[in-house]
């Protein structure tokens, strides 16, 4: 019987301890601490060419001194799409051209978006007034997953987006995250590429791979003290009926005697 209890004993201390673990998860997050030690040497990190249009691309055109005047209420539903304000959207066609009001089809494949911009404005000076063209791709996006805030789809709104905006406007990382186990997967399901990047490191402010690009799946890992935590709470919650079991048993037979 003296056995059984110290079983019981011991099973109970053990449980005690792996629920204290659990609970001592929570960390803050230590970003851009550590400065490189190859940092002075390293070379200047020139950024990306901007974003290209491409067919299936959803533009949003607006002539600012005059609104209504870019409207093209003959675009079918198929042709034209609309964003969250409920405004006109412009989709580029397999031959990489839109239909514009006034003008007709124009060619903006191919272009950066301030290209595409200035192409289109200069071609309605010659019918309107002083026009002042605002050209956006709406449909450009990234994927945030694993220990962020705020999980989901986020559009692209400027033609330079970094990761630390991203992630600023899902809110940050969580206490789980794992600040130097950072992933962006790029290039698309065909040919997918892995960039690691470590948050805790200054010089990753000037890597030019974490300028997003349309369609990047961001990934933030959980540290180890997360993982840790997660398997002593699994083996806590195996013992907790086992050890409830053996109590059971132990009334039973201290009684029956």
């Amino acid at each position: 019987m003296c056995f059984v209890k110290k079983i019981i004993n011991l099973l109970i201390v053990s449980t005690i301890l792996f629920a204290s673990f659990s609970c001592a998860s929570r960390q803050k997050q230590a970003l851009f601490e550590k400065k490189s030690a190859t940092n002075q040497t390293q070379k200047k990190v020139f950024n990306p060419p901007n974003y290209q249009i491409k067919p299936g691309d959803l533009l949003q055109v607006k002539n600012l001194q005059n609104r209504n005047l870019i409207v093209n209420e003959s675009l079918t539903k198929e042709k034209a799409g609309s964003n969250n304000n409920n405004e006109q959207a412009y989709l580029v066609e397999q031959d990489s051209t839109i239909g514009l009001p006034i003008l007709g089809r124009v060619k903006v494949g191919g272009l950066t978006r301030i290209a595409a911009a200035k192409q289109v404005e200069s071609l309605y000076k010659k019918e309107l007034k002083d026009p002042i063209i605002e050209l956006k791709i709406i449909n450009l996006k990234v994927t945030l997953l694993g220990e962020i805030k705020n999980q989901g789809i986020y559009k692209l709104s400027k033609d330079q987006t970094s990761l630390i905006e991203i992630i600023g406007e899902a809110g940050g990382l969580t206490d789980k995250a794992s600040s130097k186990n950072v992933k962006i997967i790029r290039g698309g399901m065909q040919d997918p590429q892995i960039i690691d990047l470590d948050l805790t490191d200054i010089s990753t402010l000037s890597d030019s791979r974490t300028l997003l690009e349309n369609n990047d799946i961001i990934y933030i890992a959980q540290n180890k003290r997360a993982i840790r935590s997660e398997k002593l709470q699994s083996m806590s919650a195996f013992l907790q009926p086992i050890i409830a079991l053996l109590n059971t048993a132990l009334i039973i037979y201290t009684i029956t005697r």
